[in-house]
């Protein structure tokens, strides 16, 4: 078997890119897999240590990689960046991959776990039903302004908004299929939403970390299940303000990225 002591891998959709040394002094190994050999080709090395980008699919064949006996080690792309060569390439980005793995001060994503991807997902999912269904409910004043049927601001004030529609003699009866159309896109979203967080609810009664976050005053249910699973090691942050992005003593900032935190800010 093959030993190398550590592989740079790019990741694609359907092709990947990997960047091997078998020793600092020796030519790189450079091959170019599609999806189907990946697992063949790293099962018939050597456990070594494996560098990728955080991006996306890197959770899921670093505990792939990481079952084959692999070390596995994901970095932030902004901190691959400064290893890039010219004239970008797949081969490049996963020379840049492998270079970077191999610096001391290099900081490294921790990896998630299948159950944490999918808590994500209800979260990431709910936020998306929920931006909806604000468009619905603005579609649907606005569109009524024109009628001059118009209520106060506030979510819970749509009902009241509907029913005014409703009773609108004046109201077209095209306007009125309209509104029929958009009432029932949001009784569908305010049903997901409903299903989406009671998922999310049963995954944090089932995470000791979760209800122990709970305790904590203004934390609750959703801020408790994004937390632990946005974060599945905080050892790897020297601080709290490091987990959350803020400048710490040093004045430097935590690895933490712009995305995660404003997740956890919602």
């Amino acid at each position: 078997m093959e030993k190398f002591i550590r592989i740079g891998v790019d990741l694609a959709k359907n092709y990947f890119q990997v960047h091997a040394l078998a020793s600092e002094s020796s030519p790189a190994v450079k091959r170019k897999l599609t999806r189907s050999k990946m697992h063949r080709f790293f099962s018939q090395i050597e456990p070594s240590f494996i560098g990728m980008e955080a991006c996306g699919s890197a959770h899921y064949w670093a505990r792939e990689l990481k079952a084959t006996g692999h070390d596995v080690l994901l970095m932030p792309p902004s901190y691959i960046k400064p290893y890039v060569k010219r004239g970008k390439n797949d081969a490049v980005d996963a020379e840049a991959i492998c270079e970077a793995m191999s610096r001391p001060g290099m900081r490294f994503v921790p990896i998630k776990s299948a159950e944490q991807q999918a808590t994500l997902m209800l979260h990431k999912t709910r936020e998306l039903l929920v931006k909806q269904r604000t468009m619905s409910v603005n579609a649907l004043r606005s569109h009524l302004s024109e009628f001059g049927i118009i209520i106060a601001k506030g979510i819970g004030r749509i009902d009241e908004l509907l029913k005014l529609a409703e009773v609108d003699t004046t109201l077209p009866d095209a306007a009125k299929t309209a509104v029929k159309v958009l009432a029932a896109i949001l009784e569908g979203i305010e049903k997901a939403i409903g299903d989406l967080e009671g998922q999310i609810a049963d995954a944090h009664a089932r995470s000791d970390m979760n209800r122990l976050l709970a305790r904590v005053p203004g934390v609750g249910k959703l801020i408790a299940s994004v937390i632990t699973a946005s974060t599945p090691d905080p050892s790897v942050f020297r601080s709290g303000k490091r987990q959350i992005g803020k400048p710490d003593g040093g004045g430097q900032c935590a690895a933490a990225s712009k995305a995660s935190r404003f997740q956890l800010s919602r």
